[in-house]
């Protein structure tokens, strides 16, 4: 369990981990426990959300909350994802939004991407990705949303996995680095099985379009770094991570704008039909 409690210490601020969590013993075997870890995440954010509604509500699962409250909850669930992860990958979304949009080469962007400071290519994405966001947690329906907020986190580090395994690395010797020091595909298959599994568990099939958007873009912002740096690093995976959770959530607008209980895990829905 040594990889789970590493996974769990580098993804999140849980002090999970032991003296082995930044050692080559411990993150080399934590990838394939990236989606899991997501699904702890997302429970967590569902949970907030269930008890933010039940207690607005009056305990009505169903109740109406009024237009702020609900963009005020999309607000504080963002928030609070950002803190269970430490702004780990949202610092790497800025720090790529600056390298590969303001670099000229790439020797310049690779010193970008080590620089600490803040540049407005940075500024302007974050604030666009948060307000994306807040905006699509808000506007789920309340028969989708917990489960769907349980599957993003988790779908979003499964595609991390695929852009590890698919584009050269050239972050040097840090903590990726040590996560990928360890080849071989036996740590993604694990993860892309939690996440396959536990996609058509939570929402059903439309997990499986959901995952297959998510792949597309992981794989094209991997491509994009490839070709302007030569190959990808560990701001390119945060930013894939950021990206595919605020494209599967817009996405999940989409679907559950006519049918709110699109996206209810299939188990529920068949619970609350009356069907043994």
């Amino acid at each position: 369990m040594i990889g789970f409690r590493s996974a769990i210490a580098f993804l999140t601020i849980l002090p999970a981990g032991s003296g082995r969590t930044q050692e080559g013993t411990g993150l080399a075997s934590a990838r394939g426990w990236f989606p899991a870890v997501g699904l702890l995440i997302g429970a967590a954010l569902a949970t907030l959300e269930v008890s933010w509604r039940w207690i607005l509500t009056g305990g009505s699962p169903g109740g109406t909350m009024p237009a702020t409250a609900s963009v005020l909850l999309g607000a504080v669930v963002a928030t609070v994802l950002v803190v269970l992860t430490r702004a780990l990958h949202l610092d790497g979304f800025m720090d790529t939004c600056d390298a590969l949009l303001g670099g000229s080469n790439p020797d310049h962007r690779l010193r970008i991407l080590k620089d600490p400071h803040v540049g407005a290519f940075a500024v302007v994405g974050v604030g666009c990705l948060l307000l994306a966001k807040t905006a699509a947690i808000s506007a789920l329906p309340w028969q989708s949303r917990p489960w769907t907020l349980i599957l993003v986190p988790c779908l979003s580090r499964g595609v991390m996995l695929l852009v590890m395994e698919s584009f050269p690395y050239v972050g040097g010797a840090g903590l990726a680095g040590r996560i990928l020091s360890n080849r071989g595909r036996g740590q993604m298959v694990f993860g892309l099985t939690v996440t396959v599994v536990a996609g058509l568990a939570l929402v059903g099939p439309w997990s499986l379009a959901m995952f297959a958007l998510a792949a597309l873009l992981g794989w094209s912002v991997g491509a994009w770094a490839t070709r302007l740096l030569g190959g990808v690093t560990g701001d390119v995976y945060g930013a894939v991570n950021e990206l595919v959770e605020a494209l599967v959530l817009l996405f999940a607008v989409l679907v559950t704008a006519r049918t709110p209980a699109a996206l209810a895990a299939p188990l529920f829905m068949l619970s609350r039909s009356g069907l043994p």
